[in-house]
């Protein structure tokens, strides 16, 4: 099943494959249940949905990111930083490196703008899987979430990270949030394409089986000794780095698919 969270005359609603849920849905609501399936189907209705989408996350959802999940965001994070043994160290350490990225009410949702930082002067979209996960710790499902960061300002200092990596316009999350269960994402296909001036300039591929960590590992991290109430978002890091000579541009279209779903942003 696909939750949407769509803009309508009355203000944002969501909806379930394409038919409205009741008015008093909401994400939080849903991710703070005791029970998310009843929640869910007692919200059911027969009203065919439609409006502009927007971003899955509500003000209330928090998201963070993973880094270091892939070996080739290890190779490249070593290859842009001045102090590469350190991505090195955490690629193989017990323990994962987590980062807050954004709040639901600064993500972009599909079609909205996404931007690059004006003092920063080498930047990247970093596609990755997004888990959707309840405030028990529970993965419910998944979206598809983009990290846009600042390669050369990491690249100075891992210090820099926050920086690099939380600014006006750096996340996108949607189109749409998949409920599965973390068995169900073990494998799926994660492509991107970027596009200047309607020519293809960019694409590459992988998949989530790539991810060296097991998705509860990373979810369980997460919720160790920190609280989400209305549950959260956490990006699983990005396995498909561009070349050292590429860096986004105004304009730019970014596309990312996961599975068949598509999240599209243009560089502002």
């Amino acid at each position: 099943m696909d939750l949407t969270r769509l803009d309508t005359t009355s203000g944002p609603r969501w909806a379930a494959d394409g038919q409205f849920l009741a008015s008093s849905f909401t994400l939080t609501g849903f991710l703070s249940a005791n029970s998310p399936d009843d929640y869910l189907g007692t919200r059911r209705t027969e009203e065919t949905a439609g409006g502009n989408l927007l971003s899955p996350a509500e003000d209330a959802q928090e998201i963070w990111a993973s880094g270091v999940t892939y070996l080739s965001s290890r190779l490249a994070r070593e290859a842009e930083s001045q102090v590469a043994d350190v991505y090195q160290l955490v690629y193989n350490a017990a323990r994962p490196e987590l980062f807050f990225k954004a709040t639901g009410w600064r993500s972009k949702g599909p079609g909205n703008p996404i931007r690059i930082r004006k003092d920063s002067v080498w930047n990247v979209p970093e596609p990755e899987l997004a888990l959707v996960i309840h405030r028990s710790g529970k993965i419910l499902g998944y979206t598809i979430g983009n990290d846009v960061s600042s390669r050369s300002i990491e690249g100075e200092n891992p210090l820099y990270l926050p920086q690099a990596k939380v600014y006006n316009g750096s996340c996108a999350l949607g189109p749409a949030i998949r409920l599965c269960s973390a068995e169900a994402m073990a494998d799926l296909p994660i492509t991107i394409e970027i596009r200047r001036k309607a020519v293809e300039i960019f694409a590459g591929e992988t998949r989530s089986s790539q991810i060296k960590r097991p998705l509860e590992e990373l979810a369980e991290y997460l919720f160790r000794e920190l609280a989400f109430p209305d549950g959260a978002f956490l990006m699983t890091g990005t396995g498909i780095v561009p070349t050292e000579d590429f860096t986004l541009q105004q304009d730019d279209l970014v596309r990312i698919r996961i599975d068949d779903l598509t999240l599209e942003n243009r560089v502002a």
